[in-house]
């Protein structure tokens, strides 16, 4: 059964768009693959952050992508297997500078802090895909789900992979191939040209654990006529609340208001669709936080059983390139 790994970061709420965009998809793979699911709370420290607030975020997002459906034994946060820091260290030496400096990430987010004036970029920032194809070669994933914006890490991670072969004359780890899902691409109900982000604030996204009444008000107030729109095609407002109807999986409602129509009557089906996904993971969450002490030793515990795959592998790699080692 082929390996896949993927991570969220601790940051923000989980809104639809990331619902859609990545949970949606991992509660349909942890049923075919042997999957592990991370909480990349080291990725999150890139960018300025809060101790406390980190710590906090990290464990929340833990409980709504229980809440969600993923199974615990799937999940794990990063900092609780260490060894993805220290392979990162090993991958670091088997970088190339000139591919980190051509990272469009790096140069969108360090572009945002100098808009903002803070003044500070963090090496972190820069040298973090690497710590990315740690967590990935690690546990010698063979498939990632990636989206577009991700693909230039996964080629990084590939070559990074490629050349540790070559230079250690065995073909040691497999090269991950990028595993595509229809994602729909989820934006702003607030502003279609942008996408949903809890960053934007609140307006600009949908919080998947809100109550119904919220949900359903954020849909109304839906902007459906940007005033841009050329005639005879659909606004981008418009098409945004279709691709939601979509991704809530009311197929039937979908074709029906395709073919007729009306923006209330798409407005209450969107709404409708949403309020029914959430409404049973809100509960889920509520039976989750009155025992918040069982979770956190639930992933605790897996977390410690996904490390014994890391230390092997920090095991190996420490003999092929020649460090003192520790047998366990």
């Amino acid at each position: 059964m082929s390996t896949i790994l993927s991570g969220i970061q601790p940051t923000g709420n989980l809104h639809f768009g990331r619902y859609f965009g990545a949970v949606q998809n991992w509660l349909r793979l942890q049923e075919e693959y042997d999957c592990l699911y991370c909480v990349v709370d080291y990725h999150a420290m890139t960018m300025p952050f809060q101790p406390q607030k980190l710590r906090q975020n990290s464990w929340d997002l833990v409980i709504n992508l229980l809440s969600a459906g993923i199974k615990p034994e799937n999940l794990f946060i990063q900092s609780l297997v260490p060894e993805h820091t220290e392979l990162n260290w090993i991958l670091n030496c088997f970088s190339s500078y000139g591919q980190l400096t051509r990272m469009t990430q790096f140069k969108d987010k360090s572009a945002q802090s100098a808009e903002k004036q803070e003044g500070f970029i963090s090496v972190g920032l820069y040298t973090y895909p690497v710590l990315q194809a740690a967590d990935i070669l690690i546990y010698h994933a063979t498939k990632v789900p990636v989206g577009k914006d991700q693909e230039q890490h996964l080629e990084l991670t590939r070559n990074i992979a490629q050349r540790f072969n070559n230079e250690l004359g065995k073909e040691y780890f497999a090269l991950p191939e990028a595993l595509y899902t229809e994602v729909p691409k989820v934006m702003s109900t607030a502003d279609p040209n942008r996408k949903m982000s809890a960053s934007l604030g609140e307006k600009h996204n949908i919080d998947l654990f809100a109550d119904p009444q919220r949900i359903q008000k954020q849909i109304r107030s839906a902007v459906t006529d940007t005033g841009e729109t050329p005639a005879g095609q659909m606004s981008a407002g418009v098409e945004n609340l279709f691709s939601l109807l979509k991704a809530a999986g009311q197929m039937e409602a979908h074709a029906s208001l395709m073919a007729d129509y009306e923006a209330g009557a798409l407005k209450q089906a969107v709404a409708d669709g949403l309020v029914a996904i959430s409404d049973p993971i809100r509960e889920r969450k509520a039976e989750l936080l009155a025992d918040k002490k069982a979770v956190k030793n639930q992933i605790k515990a897996s977390s410690a059983e996904i490390r014994k795959r890391a230390q092997q592998t920090v095991k190996e790699v420490k003999d092929l390139v020649g460090l003192a080692n520790v047998r366990f």
